[in-house]
């Protein structure tokens, strides 16, 4: 079993900051890809941001230029630095962690979610 825990979280005025991080542990051999993603009331789910064990990142468009996903694989952890909030970035963010649990069986894992709130 994983455990996947989710930090960073808060309230912050539009243009300001926050950095969330999400730390793995428990049974894991490897992990592929660790992934931040955003979810408001009614609507699906987005992806946000990816980084995979091979140093690859992604982002959503809407965030590009403003966040920042890094890594440290030493601490099976991933950061999100969000700069230049915006009252749409409001959500709760979900950590997504696609975990290894030997050289050939996957399963991934979720965070509890962590709620950032940008007032304008």
């Amino acid at each position: 079993q994983v455990q996947v825990v989710e930090s960073g979280g808060g309230l912050v005025q539009a243009g300001g900051s926050l950095r969330l991080s999400c730390a793995a542990s428990g049974s894991i051999f490897s992990i592929k890809a660790m992934e931040w993603y955003r979810q408001t009331p009614g609507k699906q789910r987005e992806l946000v941001a990816t980084t995979t064990n091979g140093g690859s990142t992604n982002y959503a468009d809407s965030v590009k230029g403003r966040f920042t996903i890094s890594r440290d694989n030493a601490k099976n952890t991933v950061y999100l630095q969000m700069n230049s909030l915006k009252p749409e970035d409001t959500a709760v963010y979900y950590c997504y962690v696609d975990v290894y649990h030997t050289n050939w069986y996957r399963e991934g894992y979720w965070g509890q979610g962590t709620q950032v709130t940008v007032s304008s």
